[in-house]
């Protein structure tokens, strides 16, 4: 099936050919005809498969652009993730050639020219629930005219720390109003309040694991004190200029950055527990190029899609497959070849064998020798 079977506006399809999109996902081949027809709707679906457009796509179908007020409100919880959905959200709007006006609304920056840019009546709105909260409160947010309500990443805006600011944001829409929540993981607890705010919630689950054929899986074996001079070792080896290290722990992250940085290698620590603005500053250098090296948990790296990425390498490896795919995804995108490998102590080489049993893909050793990575095939211990 193509995009033009849905009915999409023709400037639609256009822009999606322009960003060289021609056939829709299996989230999106779900999603799309639902949420048009302004359901309640719930989009459970793996990181990178296309959960963004799956909404934004017949959102933008029914959008008023003659009409100057805000019919899309988006939010999520982090400001990496409400950047990049603007970006999207804008491309989209500029390549079919739609006068869209998208206002991103993030906190940790002043809110002056925020609201200076809400006086020109934006039809969408992405932001954080803090900073919506805050200004739909100082009534600088206009929502009498809104159509559809959209909580990305749910099961996290959804958890204790942040529902009673979805809740609020909820209660100042206008009653009849299209909820669209989304989200790669459910929790019971986020499941209970979904159905809460909407008793008839359409749930649209997309389970399928996506094996990306472009990647290519490596580990290497080595012990826990040599993790990091190892993974120097392997940047200068594969001379990746963009790469992504994942890791579990606050320290380990501190670490590794000093050791690397030491050796000049500049790196942007995108680990959770950052202030907000640090961790703004630390996408904009890696995604310009002036970094090299993003260090980043799960959960901090959730929903980033950041072009150019050609290693992922794993410090710290995940107990599960599915997270091992959310990882990887992050290269090997649109065509280009990725290269994955995972830096493991010798207890861990069991998870190599589920990886391969569960995920149906090989993992090879390798070793450095010479300063160049170099496969072996030496039986496992």
């Amino acid at each position: 099936m193509t995009f033009e079977q849905f009915g999409l506006l023709p400037s639609l399809t256009l822009a999606l050919e322009k960003l060289k999109l021609t056939v829709p996902t299996p989230v999106q081949l779900q999603a799309i005809s639902i949420v048009q027809a302004g359901s309640d709707t719930y989009i459970n679906a793996e990181t990178g498969s296309g959960k963004t457009l799956a909404y934004l796509l017949p959102l933008y179908q029914v959008l008023n652009v003659e009409r100057s007020a805000t019919q899309v409100l988006i939010i999520v919880p982090t400001h990496e993730l409400a950047l990049q959905i603007h970006r999207v959200s804008c491309d989209l709007a500029q390549h079919a050639g739609m006068a869209v006006r998208n206002v991103l609304l993030i906190g940790g920056t002043a809110s002056d020219r925020q609201i200076e840019k809400l006086k020109k009546k934006p039809q969408i709105i992405i932001g954080t629930p803090g900073r919506v909260l805050e200004l739909i409160e100082r009534g600088k947010i206009k929502l009498s005219e809104l159509k559809t309500l959209v909580i990305d990443e749910a099961d996290r805006l959804l958890a204790e720390d942040s529902l009673e600011m979805v809740q609020k944001i909820v209660r100042a829409c206008p009653g009849r109003r299209q909820l669209v929540f989304v989200s790669a993981t459910e929790q019971p607890k986020s499941k209970q309040y979904m159905e809460q705010l909407a008793p008839n919630l359409v749930r649209l689950h997309s389970e399928e694991l996506i094996i990306n054929q472009n990647i290519d899986h490596f580990y290497m074996v080595v012990d826990e004190r040599d993790k990091p001079d190892t993974l120097r070792k392997l940047i200068h080896a594969t001379k990746t200029e963009k790469v992504i290290v994942f890791v579990h722990r606050n320290e380990t992250a501190e670490d590794v950055a000093a050791k690397l940085e030491h050796h000049k290698i500049i790196v942007a620590d995108l680990h959770s527990t950052h202030e907000k603005e640090v961790r703004k500053q630390s996408m904009q250098n890696f995604r310009s190029g002036k970094a090299r090296v993003l260090i980043a948990s799960d959960i901090a790296a959730r929903g980033l899609d950041i072009p150019g990425i050609t290693h992922v390498f794993n410090l710290d490896l995940p107990s599960k497959g599915k997270d091992y795919l959310h990882r990887v995804g992050r290269c090997g995108r649109a065509g280009a070849r990725g290269v994955a490998v995972s830096i493991l102590i010798k207890p861990e080489v069991r998870l190599i064998e589920l990886f391969e049993q569960t995920l149906g893909i090989q993992m090879r050793q390798v070793t450095l020798r010479e300063g160049q990575m170099i496969e072996i095939s030496e039986a496992r211990v």
